[in-house]
């Protein structure tokens, strides 16, 4: 609708607008009800809105890999697809550990892996945002009972292997102050392109 657009809320609190302007919030606005939530990036610090109250806000950092990286090899058999019939344990697992908006449908946006052990599914990670020639990682989580393992290395590599072998460039977004998160990403061969404003905004 005008300078704004949004993905159905069951598949992704995600939204976009044209510019950082009153009239595309207020475009963004008329697409929400009243205590919904909208997600954007932003190149700029956020300025208060009508209409709008903001939940959380951070610098993002968008790291992409390097091309000059060594391919992931095949897959470990412990790594399987995910489905709609895992949906309930996905929503449990991104509750628990927070990676990034995750909502019933959000697996439609692209593949999924997993790893479970005893049957509990202990980390997962995919993809979801897509442009052309790029596609982003996302809910990459590990349940806290299996943390240590390898487990989220071991499906970035899958879901970047996949990623790369259709000619898309992995990216990926993290907190600037995850300094953690960030030495892995970069020692698998992903770098810092740019960074920006992650926001939650609430409509009231």
């Amino acid at each position: 609708m005008g300078d704004a657009r949004r993905f159905p809320p069951e598949v992704s609190v995600l939204a976009a607008i044209a510019r950082a302007d009153p009239r595309a919030f207020a475009d963004l606005a008329r697409m929400c009800r009243p205590g919904d939530r909208a997600t954007l990036f932003d190149a700029q610090p956020y300025q208060d809105q009508p209409g709008w109250e903001i939940v959380v806000g951070a610098p993002m950092l968008q790291m992409v890999r390097d091309a000059s990286s060594p391919s992931p090899g095949p897959a470990p058999p412990v790594v399987k697809n995910l489905s709609v019939a895992d949906v309930p344990d996905m929503l449990e697992l991104t509750k628990l550990t927070k990676p990034g908006p995750f909502s019933s449908r959000t697996h439609e946006l692209g593949e999924y892996v997993g790893i479970r052990v005893n049957g509990q599914l202990a980390a997962m990670c995919g993809e979801r945002l897509r442009v052309p020639g790029m596609a982003e990682m996302s809910a990459i989580c590990t349940h806290p009972d299996h943390t240590g393992q390898g487990y989220a290395r071991l499906l970035m590599d899958e879901v970047a292997r996949r990623m790369l072998a259709r000619g898309d460039t992995p990216f990926l977004h993290v907190r600037e102050d995850n300094t953690r998160a960030i030495a892995v990403y970069e020692a698998m061969g992903f770098q810092v392109r740019r960074l920006s404003n992650f926001l939650v905004l609430k409509r009231v």
